[in-house]
C-alpha cells in the first residue's frame, strides 16, 4: 500500500480530525513562505523581515513596517488551493472538526472552512489602535502610507500576531482543545520550528498522527504515517467516496 492509500485509509475511517497548517499549506497558492530558500527572511531590505515584523518597530517606524507589509504579506487576491479545498470538504462532510493555521492570509475560510483558529491572526480584520474601529484588509491595502483611523485618525494596526506580542487565548484554548480531543492529527506545511504554535501538536494523544512536509522535521519519528512532498499535491489525490 503506497503512502497516499494510507492516508485515504486513516481518513476514511476517522470523523474526528483536526489539521494543523503552516506556510507550505498557502505556498502553492503563490504566497511565498517565510524560511524556505527564497523565502522572506532571504530576501533583501533595509532592515531584517524578523525586525520589521516586531511591535517595537511598528510602533518605531510604522511607515517602514506598511511599507514591506503591504508588499509582502497583503496578498488579498490569491486563491485557495487543493488543500485548502480538500479540508472544507473534510469539514463539510464531518470528517474534519477543525483547522488550526499558522498562516495569516484567510485562505482556509475563503475555501470555505468554518471552524478554523489563525494562531497568528489574520490580515482580514485591523483595528485602530486608538479607538478601536475595526476596517477591512482593502482598507489598509488602498492607504497611501500608514492606514489611519477614517473617525479619529489613529493608526490602523493589522490583527497579525507579531514578534514580541503574545498570541489570543481564547484561541490557544480552542486549538489546544480541539487537538488534544483529535483521533487523527494531520501537520502540513510546516517545519514545526515556531513556538509557541510548534508546541501545541504535543497535546495530541489520538490513534494516527500524520506529516505532510516537504522536508523532514523534528516529529517525523513519532508520526505513524510521513509523506515528504507537496500537501496540495498529497491532499488533492484524497477522494471523497462514501463520506457524504
Amino acid at each position: 500500500m503506497d503512502k497516499i492509500d494510507q492516508l485515504q485509509k486513516i481518513i476514511d475511517s476517522s470523523n474526528n480530525i483536526v489539521f494543523f497548517g503552516g506556510a507550505g499549506v498557502s505556498t502553492e497558492s503563490g504566497i511565498p513562505d517565510f524560511r524556505s530558500v527564497d523565502g522572506l527572511y532571504n530576501q533583501k531590505y533595509d532592515y531584517p523581515p524578523e525586525e520589521i515584523l516586531s511591535h517595537t518597530f511598528f510602533m518605531r517606524k510604522p511607515e517602514e513596517f506598511f511599507r514591506f507589509y503591504k508588499d509582502k504579506m497583503l496578498e488579498l487576491d490569491i486563491k485557495p488551493n487543493a488543500a485548502h479545498k480538500k479540508l472544507a470538504e473534510l469539514e463539510k462532510a464531518g470528517k474534519l472538526k477543525a483547522i488550526v493555521t499558522q498562516n495569516i492570509d484567510g485562505l482556509h475560510q475563503k475555501a470555505g472552512s468554518k471552524t478554523v483558529y489563525e494562531l497568528h491572526g489574520t490580515v482580514h480584520k485591523n483595528h485602530c489602535i486608538s479607538c478601536g474601529k475595526l476596517f477591512g484588509a482593502r482598507y489598509i491595502k488602498s492607504a497611501e502610507n500608514i492606514p489611519c483611523c477614517d473617525e479619529c485618525g489613529g493608526i490602523v494596526k493589522p490583527d497579525v500576531v507579531l514578534y514580541e506580542e503574545g498570541l489570543d487565548d481564547i484561541t490557544v484554548r480552542g486549538a489546544v482543545n480541539a487537538i488534544a480531543n483529535a483521533d487523527v492529527l494531520i501537520i502540513a506545511g510546516t517545519s514545526l520550528t515556531v513556538y509557541p504554535a510548534a508546541g501545541m501538536v504535543r497535546y495530541f494523544d489520538g490513534s494516527n498522527l500524520v506529516l505532510i512536509n516537504r522536508d523532514p522535521t523534528s516529529m517525523d519519528k513519532a508520526a505513524n504515517l510521513v509523506i515528504h512532498s507537496k500537501v496540495g499535491e498529497v491532499l488533492g489525490k484524497i477522494k471523497a467516496g462514501d463520506w457524504n
